[in-house]
């Protein structure tokens, strides 16, 4: 169910990012989903995530340094608040708020992960480098039981590192409006 859930994520965003279908390099790539179980409604949240729109956490000058030139479209990934930017031709940027799972909680394949900090949060980078295909997470702990996950991925599936370094500079944006 774990690997049906994860594909499907993956599916979802790369159909957000203008793809229709995922190249064959990019299944079985890892993002971080926990699982499709229900989310809390957001008065629930413990946390203070339930108080924020994540389409609103890139200003104008946060949507220019980061070099995305649209406004984000809220969404709903496995039951998770989400925001996704689509960058014609370019990239596409999902921030998504789990108010499940904290990073402990999240399943990522640990070749894949590397412990980061970004501000006071907390965080995973995420790329598989062998499969070279143009997509990077960066996820953000927020407490033990919730996590912000910056979701990047390159129109063509190519150039991973490029995809982390904006992947890296969403983050830096988002993280001081974070709980």
């Amino acid at each position: 169910m774990r690997s049906f859930v994860l594909a499907a994520a993956l599916l979802l965003l790369l159909t957000a990012c203008g793809q229709q279908t995922a190249p064959p390099a990019a299944i079985g790539h890892t993002f971080a989903v926990a699982s499709a179980t229900a989310v809390p409604a957001p008065s629930a949240s413990p946390i203070g995530l339930a108080a924020l729109d994540p389409c609103a956490l890139l200003s104008p000058q946060d949507r220019s340094a980061a070099g995305v030139t649209v406004l984000g479209k809220p969404k709903a990934i496995a039951g998770a608040r989400a925001c996704d930017w689509t960058v014609p031709a370019t990239f596409g940027v999902t921030v998504t708020f789990d108010e499940q799972h904290g990073l402990a909680d999240l399943d990522v394949a640990k070749k894949n992960a590397t412990k980061t900090t970004v501000g006071h949060h907390p965080g995973l980078k995420v790329a598989d480098k062998k499969a070279a295909d143009g997509t990077c997470a960066v996820l953000l702990g927020v407490g033990d039981r919730a996590s912000v996950q910056i979701d990047v991925s390159n129109t063509g599936f190519s150039d991973t590192p490029l995809a982390c370094r904006r992947a890296g500079t969403v983050a830096g944006l988002v993280e001081p409006k974070l709980p």
